[in-house]
């Protein structure tokens, strides 16, 4: 999918389906996720943490992640979020920026305002499992 990968909105795919519906199922996830990895790896505050990391695997996982928090049937093969960066010693800015560039994607992907609160409220809520391990 390009960048400006459309997807469904709450509009669209009903006020009570899942976020995973209204953001497109695993096609539309796959297309943000690609916009994301663009944005990390292009982004000078982190992207130095992507140059050894495996592009394929790294959006793989991300998109199993997403489809399966956001309420798809496919089920995450990764490591939790604190193992996953036990070591990282990501900081709060560094957070922000990644934080910052998926907000970029969903919006370059025409997502929601209703669907980019609850991503951004997901992330949130991630931080302690991410930042300063």
């Amino acid at each position: 999918m390009g960048s400006e990968a459309a997807v469904a909105t709450s509009n669209d795919a009903g006020a009570n389906a899942s976020l995973y519906d209204r953001l497109g199922r695993r096609s539309g996830i796959e297309g943000i996720v690609e916009v994301i990895w663009s944005n990390h790896t292009s982004n000078p505050t982190i992207k130095q943490r992507y140059v050894n990391s495996d592009p394929v695997k790294v959006k793989r996982l991300v998109t199993e992640m997403c489809c399966a928090g956001f309420g798809g049937p496919e089920t995450y093969s990764g490591q939790e979020m604190k193992a996953a960066h036990k070591g990282m010693n990501i900081n709060a800015e560094e957070f922000v920026a990644a934080c910052d560039d998926v907000l970029d994607a969903l919006e370059k992907c025409n997502v929601g305002k209703r669907e980019r609160d609850e991503i951004l409220a997901i992330l949130y809520s991630l931080k302690s499992d991410v930042v300063h391990l």
